[in-house]
């Protein structure tokens, strides 16, 4: 009289490679989708970037130069990098 644990039956049975390459198919954005997302980011980062340098333009010819005038002209520049990174990114994937 040995009593074995039942083991528990898989919730879900295999998938085939087919069957799992079409539902990653179906969770991808379509074309149009990513082009406007990449458009978006893209804008943003450009727009960051020329507002920023305006503003440093002009806080420049204020003669406010020093350690916080690099932190923040690196800040814009970061930033506006990261977003078009992100724009580029979205677009590929």
């Amino acid at each position: 009289m040995s009593t074995q644990p039942a083991q528990p039956a898989p919730s879900q049975p295999p998938r085939s490679l087919q069957a799992a390459e079409s539902e990653y198919d179906k969770a991808l954005d379509c074309l149009p989708c990513r082009i406007i997302g990449a458009t978006a980011f893209i804008g943003l980062g450009t727009y960051t970037f020329i507002s920023g340098r305006q503003q440093l333009h002009e806080e420049q010819l204020k003669k406010a130069v020093g350690r916080s005038f690099a932190l923040r002209r690196l800040g814009i520049h970061g930033i506006a990098a990261g977003l078009v990174g992100l724009g580029l990114y979205r677009l590929v994937n």
